[in-house]
C-alpha cells in the first residue's frame, strides 16, 4: 500500500539555499507579513480596540480574499524552482505577499500623511519620513519572493500595484463612507461591550493616553491622601 500523500501548512515554511545569507535575510523578511498581522494587528486589538486598525485589517482580510480568488482563476504557474520549494500545487499570480505589503504601505501611508490616529505629532512634511519604512519592507518582501523562486518579476509586480490600488481604494472607502459610522459603532452594545472605540481624531495618540494616565494617578493620589 502507497504512502499517504503529505502536505505542509506553509504559513511559516519559507526556504534559502543553505550558506546563502542573503537569502536568509530575506526569507526572514518574507515573514514580514505574518508578524504584522499576528503581532501587528491581533496584539492591537487586545490592548487597545481601535477602530481605525479594524478596519485596516479588513481591508487586508479583503485584499488578501481578492488575491486568493485571482489566483484561483487565472491559475498561472509558479517558476521552475516551485519543484524544490514544494510549491507546484499552488498558482503564483499575483503575489499574495507583495499585495499584502504594498496594501499595508500604502494605506499606512494616507493615514500618516493626513493625520488620522497617528502617533506622532509632527508637521505635515515630516510625515513623509515616517512613510519610509513600510514602503522599504515592501520592497524587500517583493524582493524576497523573486529571490527564493517562489514567484516571477511579472507576479510580484503585479501584486504590488493590485496591493497599492486596493490600499487607497479600502482607504477611501473607510474614511470617506464608513468614518461617519464610527460613533455609533462606538455607543452599540458591542461597541461598550468590548472597548472600541475611535481616536482617528485624536492627533496625537501617545501623548493623549499618557496625559490621561498621569491625571488619573494624580487624582487617584489626591484621593488617598
Amino acid at each position: 500500500m502507497p504512502p499517504p500523500h503529505l502536505r505542509a501548512i506553509t504559513l511559516t515554511n519559507v526556504r534559502y539555499e543553505r550558506g546563502d545569507q542573503l537569502g536568509h535575510f530575506l526569507a526572514w523578511v518574507s515573514l514580514v507579513p505574518i508578524f504584522i498581522s499576528l503581532g501587528g494587528f491581533v496584539s492591537h486589538f487586545i490592548f487597545h480596540r481601535e477602530l481605525q486598525a479594524m478596519f485596516f485589517a479588513l481591508g487586508l482580510l479583503i485584499s488578501q480574499v481578492i488575491s486568493e480568488l485571482t489566483r484561483a482563476a487565472v491559475r498561472q504557474a509558479r517558476p521552475e524552482a516551485c519543484a524544490l520549494l514544494e510549491t507546484c500545487d499552488s498558482h503564483g499570480w499575483p503575489s499574495s505577499h507583495s499585495q499584502y505589503m504594498f496594501f499595508f504601505a500604502s494605506y499606512f501611508s494616507f493615514l500618516t500623511i493626513k493625520g488620522l490616529g497617528g502617533v506622532w505629532d509632527t508637521e505635515r512634511s515630516n510625515r513623509w519620513a515616517i512613510c519610509f519604512l513600510p514602503w522599504c519592507l515592501a520592497f524587500l518582501t517583493m524582493l524576497s519572493r523573486v529571490y527564493l523562486g517562489y514567484h516571477t518579476v511579472g507576479q510580484v509586480f503585479d501584486g504590488a500595484g493590485m496591493g497599492i490600488v486596493l490600499g487607497a481604494a479600502w482607504f477611501r472607502v473607510v474614511n470617506s463612507m464608513l468614518y461617519r459610522y464610527f460613533p455609533k459603532i462606538e455607543e452599540s452594545k458591542l461597541g461598550r461591550m468590548f472597548y472600541i472605540r475611535d481616536t482617528s481624531h485624536i492627533p496625537n495618540v501617545l501623548k493623549f493616553e499618557y496625559d490621561n494616565a498621569r491625571a488619573a494617578r494624580k487624582n487617584m493620589d489626591s484621593k488617598c491622601s
